[in-house]
């Protein structure tokens, strides 16, 4: 089963190839952001793209099954070249930009280093402007505090400087370290999932999983071993019983699963390789989403390898899951088994859900989604943002109250992208932590209610679980369409919005329904699934 994870990963390898300028004589040789250097539509290069030299090293220095890349003389070269262009298209003080110029992407530095220095270190590279790039950047990162709580780059960020601090031989950063790692126990809650902007997203978890656990093999550290075992009993609630993994109930909307934290931490603590086992069962059935966009794809590419190199052979048969309920209530997350469904529940998303019956899908709900005219203008009202509901939770009834939000839905424009570019030439770029920050809460955090209340139920009964959903609103002549979809999300987040396999559902199309109510008439809608 392993080598699944190898063929995922060798699938994305030509496309990889195909983002990077492989031309010798251009100056941007070891580019892959190719929307700058081929398509030339925008005026600088991603330094997150710069994190696929990583795929690529594996892909030359692991004899896979089925590998034409293995020991490649020109995949070498190639990832030589990428690694000095992030060095030449770095700022002075080590930093990159990600998605709008003088950005200074916190989240871009780590990945594309932690990328360069484990290239560097297993090509056996020797090279003075890499190491010096390499000490610029990490002397960045150990200074520079992004807005917003993501655990996952702070684990990150603590791996590179692990990780070049033992190239160098120096203890230069390891203040940096132990603050940078003190942050990452102190964002883990106490259910043990690590803080992502609003709450828990189980995707964004694994990763984080999978940096520590790389840093626990390096430094043995008691409250880290701890940490993990804590934050991978909480992952094994996630997987599917399809195998899939994550989803829109989360509360950074992705299906991401990065594996190869499980198979380090599976080395003394078995029970994590059982998490990867039914992953990979749902592999073998096309349950994984799509990653192979041009910002994206590295991720789970150098995971993938990784976690195929990694593998632990011996490994103890699949546990049978317990019944019952896991209440995760910081989290906002409710996961039911009982009989032959398993339903996960977002709470704290006005009751977004997945449930299975039989370890097949059956049902994805992302709440009432309305779409309301407004001064000429068409506005989104969702039921799908992180808030404060009202729960009454009880053994065979859940009902979660609240407001409808309005969607997040701002697009740049030409007149957007002028201002956005000469705020970021002047004044921006002396504080690009604020632009970014005042971009997080347009286009991610916060929620403004809009004129619509809802109600939702599940109530266990025969067998089977019966939505009734019930919507109000003070007007209904300006709605012009309503539904409930199976994978809307109504914020920013780069990871998600994927395709994945389960989205093959029908839209519930609600809109007549809602025309011919009056004012003060409830939608009221019931299902059995």
């Amino acid at each position: 089963m392993k080598d699944l994870f190898a063929r995922e990963a060798l699938a994305q390898i030509p496309k990889i190839l195909t983002l990077l300028d492989r031309n010798p004589h251009s100056p941007t040789y070891g580019c892959f952001d190719r929307n700058f250097w081929h398509y030339k539509i925008i005026d600088f290069p991603s330094g997150m793209s710069q994190e696929f030299v990583l795929p690529l090293t594996l892909a030359y220095e692991i004899n896979l099954p089925g590998n034409p890349y293995y020991q490649q003389p020109v995949i070498r070269e190639w990832v030589k070249a990428g690694i000095l262009y992030a060095a030449k298209s770095a700022h002075a003080d080590g930093s990159c930009d990600d998605y709008f110029p003088f950005e200074r992407a916190g989240g871009a530095a780590a990945f594309s280093l932690l990328a360069c220095l484990e290239s560097y270190r297993r090509l056996e590279f020797q090279d003075e402007r890499m190491l010096k790039f390499f000490s610029q950047r990490a002397d960045w990162l150990a200074h520079h505090q992004e807005s917003g709580r993501l655990t996952n780059h702070q684990a990150l960020i603590v791996l590179c400087l692990e990780l070049l601090s033992r190239l160098l031989k120096t203890n230069r950063w390891d203040r940096a370290k132990a603050q940078r790692l003190e942050q990452v126990f102190s964002w883990q809650h106490e259910e043990g999932w690590f803080q992502e902007y609003e709450g828990c997203d189980p995707g964004y978890h694994t990763l984080t999983i999978s940096c520590l656990a790389w840093l626990y093999e390096l430094t043995p550290d008691p409250r880290l071993q701890a940490s993990l075992t804590q934050a991978v009993k909480l992952a094994a609630e996630f997987v599917h019983p399809d195998g899939s993994y994550g989803g829109e109930y989360t509360s950074r909307n992705t299906y991401n699963f990065f594996p190869n934290g499980f198979e380090r931490v599976g080395r003394w603590l078995p029970e994590a390789l059982a998490i990867n086992d039914r992953f990979l069962q749902g592999l073998a059935n096309a349950k994984a989403p799509c990653y192979a966009d041009d910002h994206i794809i590295g991720h789970h590419t150098w995971n993938y390898l990784l976690a195929w190199q990694d593998f632990v052979e011996s490994r103890p048969a699949i546990p049978t899951r317990s019944q019952g309920q896991v209440w995760l209530k910081q989290a906002g997350l409710l996961i039911d088994r009982r009989e032959n469904t398993e339903l996960y529940l977002a709470l704290n998303k006005g009751g977004a859900f997945k449930l299975f019956r039989d370890n097949q899908l059956i049902a994805s709900d992302t709440q009432f989604s309305v779409q309301v005219r407004q001064g000429g203008k068409l506005k989104n009202a969702v039921g799908h943002l992180v808030s404060d509901y009202t729960i009454d939770l009880q053994p065979n009834e859940i009902e979660v109250r609240g407001r409808l939000g309005w969607a997040k839905q701002k697009q740049m424009t030409p007149l957007n992208l002028m201002i956005l570019r000469v705020v970021m030439l002047t004044i921006g770029r002396f504080f690009p932590n604020l632009i970014r920050k005042i971009l997080q809460k347009v286009l991610i955090v916060g929620k403004k209610d809009a004129p619509f209340q809802f109600t939702r139920r599940l109530i266990w009964q025969d067998g089977h679980w019966q939505v009734q959903d019930q919507l109000q609103a003070n007007d209904w002549f300006n709605v012009v369409s309503a539904g409930i979809g199976g994978d809307q999300t109504s914020i920013y987040v780069v990871m998600s919005r994927t395709f994945q396999v389960g989205q093959l559902q029908p839209w519930l199309d609600l809109t007549e329904k809602v025309k011919s109510l009056r004012m003060g008439e409830v939608l009221t809608i019931d299902r059995t699934l």
